[in-house]
């Protein structure tokens, strides 16, 4: 990678995105006087019942803030690459967008950046922060890094750590971190405009010991309850709000509902019972077996209805101890 010392903020900047991760970077690379010459982000789909066509929130915070915009079909169109080329980019910032091919990723000077939340080589991925909450990790954080010809495997530029707290979940991690990506992408963009940088390969390292973290998909979501409730606890706080974690209903024997789960936590106070039991108090609380005690249930929606709280469901399921959650 070329070197050459010279004002970020005379850098040709292009910016590429897509959902709402993205945008305060965005907002503070524009807002801190940085030259963006354009923002490349998904093209707008059609979404809702009237099947409208659906901005992206980078989309719509660049037309806000008055910037050009590419919204491609497809990365390698000719179209496309030749627009990039007459942007003359100096640099490209990425923040949760497609893959990109080399002729895009290797054209600005300075080379194309990506701000990834994890602390890389961990959680390579999709979803990083869904992983290192469902794994139970204690810190996490966001990384800069230069993109190469592998997904999450270029040389790291920068990193921020962030303790993970016990009651933390997938929301508000996300929350945290999002609003801690502007200062490392300006951080990042500095010491590349100077040449005040070393950036650190990926390379030497124990894959056996990295833990990735792929798309997560509707089976991937469901709750085993013959999982140890921590494990239960982590797995539900990982996928809340979205996409959720849940479980099969049964009554009889047979499969009559599902729940989503938004929020629990671990009980040792009950009797043992067998995973997937149901125990409560027809007032507040409502509590589901595993194998070493008890999850008590606190926020919870059933196929079809709303999310409520578990005292607002008691007043209206008045046979619930009849279930029982899982197989």
């Amino acid at each position: 990678m070329e070197i050459r010392m010279m004002n970020a903020k005379d850098l040709r900047i292009v910016f590429m995105g897509t959902p709402e991760f993205a945008v305060p970077s965005l907002r503070a690379l524009v807002d801190s006087g940085y030259h963006v010459v354009a923002v490349v982000t998904a093209p707008d789909k059609p979404a809702g019942r009237g099947q409208q066509l659906h901005k992206s929130d980078v989309k719509i915070a660049a037309e806000e803030l008055g910037l050009p915009i590419l919204q491609p079909e497809k990365l390698k169109a000719p179209e496309f690459i030749e627009a990039m080329r007459e942007l003359q980019p100096d640099l490209s910032i990425v923040i949760a967008f497609r893959m990109l091919p080399e002729v895009i990723w290797a054209m600005p000077r300075l080379g194309t950046f990506n701000l990834h939340a994890s602390l890389l080589p961990q959680y390579r991925g999709a979803a990083p922060i869904n992983w290192a909450i469902i794994n139970g990790e204690t810190e996490t954080g966001i990384t800069t890094f230069l993109l190469n010809h592998e997904i999450d495997k270029g040389a790291i530029l920068g990193q921020t750590r962030v303790p993970i707290a016990p009651e933390d979940n997938i929301g508000t991690l996300y929350d945290r971190l999002m609003h801690l990506g502007p200062s490392l992408v300006l951080e990042t963009v500095e010491r590349l405009a100077t040449g005040d940088v070393q950036p650190m390969k990926q390379e030497g390292i124990d894959e056996s010991v990295l833990k990735p973290a792929p798309k997560i998909f509707k089976d991937d979501c469901r709750i085993d309850w013959s999982w140890n409730g921590k494990r239960i606890v982590d797995f539900i706080r990982g996928l809340s709000p979205y996409p959720a974690a849940w479980s099969p209903m049964f009554r009889d024997g047979q499969a009559v509902n599902t729940a989503k789960i938004f929020a629990a936590r671990f009980d040792t106070s009950l009797p043992a019972a067998a995973s997937g039991t149901v125990a409560t108090d027809w007032r507040e609380e409502l509590s589901v077996a595993c194998a070493d005690g008890w999850i008590q249930i606190l926020e919870i929606q059933f196929a079809g209805k709303r999310r409520m709280t578990v005292h607002d469901l008691l007043l209206g399921f008045r046979d619930i101890d009849a279930y029982r959650f899982g197989e």
